[in-house]
């Protein structure tokens, strides 16, 4: 009488049993052709690979291949298209194509992170089983860049600033000069050029008022809301229009000083002395003294 083994677990007959794929064929004699197993069990350096991978009705065997060698290697391994490459002989595009159909299948994700210090990294992240895949911690996820994009609301203009009356080169670089420079009291302040431009009328008009670059910058950078400044220039060109300062009062202009007029020595003509007059006058002293009456003389 044959004697049962009794090392071999009741259940792993039933499990046999009931595996009904159709490449699989009960084998009964030696002399039956198709595939026969030779296996020894596997204790270290191995990686479970499931049928539903290496069976996948859809996916080519370079995929297959593909998705069972990504899923040996270890945590942080590169596997983008040029590292795989050159590893494997089928070269960069057919490599290119079996990705693109694990990622179909969902064998595949790559994901674009935001790392703890800033810095947007790809992940490839290997599902062995689809559809069970567990959220990574740590990181914050990055919309993909071939993701559509939700189109942004158009900006509103920018308010209209006062206009200097006589905008010269020279006050218009103070003013510009001036804008530069307000980062300096306010890292919020900081301005792009095509603000800058925007803006450096306005402040012109300001330095035309009388008022110093100081004044004008305390004008601007006082008393900012504590809250982040989304939009700096439409913040100074609301306060260039609303604090805009009144002209200065007119003023008339200056007569200018007398010229005075440096005669020439001559003699007068009443005492024959020496001075500086117009030819043929009379000193200060001849003048002083009335002019005889040539009539009653007569």
């Amino acid at each position: 009488m044959d004697t049962q083994n009794p090392s071999a677990p009741a259940r792993a007959q039933s499990r046999l049993a009931g595996n009904k794929h159709p490449n699989r064929q009960s084998h009964s004699g030696s002399n039956v052709g198709g595939l026969v197993h030779d296996h020894t069990r596997h204790t270290t350096r191995f990686t479970v690979i499931g049928n539903h991978l290496a069976q996948h009705p859809e996916l080519s065997l370079l995929a297959i291949g593909l998705a069972t060698h990504i899923q040996s290697l270890p945590q942080s391994a590169r596997v983008d298209i040029k590292s795989l490459a050159a590893r494997f002989t089928e070269g960069a595009t057919r490599i290119a194509a079996a990705l693109r159909e694990l990622e179909t299948h969902g064998y595949l994700r790559r994901e674009r992170v935001r790392t703890s210090a800033g810095r947007i990294i790809t992940r490839t992240i290997s599902c062995n089983q689809p559809g069970r895949s567990r959220s990574h911690a740590g990181d914050e996820p990055v919309p993909p860049a071939h993701a559509p994009r939700k189109k942004k609301a158009p900006r509103k203009p920018l308010p209209g600033v006062p206009q200097p009356s006589y905008p010269s080169p020279t006050l218009l670089q103070t003013a510009t000069d001036l804008l530069a420079d307000l980062r300096r009291t306010d890292p919020r302040l900081l301005l792009s050029a095509c603000d800058t431009d925007h803006l450096a009328p306005g402040v012109a008009a300001w330095l035309e008022r009388d008022l110093g670059p100081t004044a004008v910058r305390h004008a601007l950078t006082s008393d900012l809301p504590s809250e982040p400044i989304h939009r700096p220039a439409a913040l100074l060109a609301h306060r260039l229009t609303a604090q805009l300062p009144p002209p200065p009062p007119f003023r008339a202009p200056a007569a200018p000083p007398a010229v005075r007029v440096q005669y020439a020595m001559t003699n007068c003509d009443g005492c024959d002395r020496g001075f500086r007059g117009p030819k043929g006058s009379r000193c200060r002293d001849c003048r002083a003294e009335p002019t005889p009456d040539l009539t009653e003389a007569a």
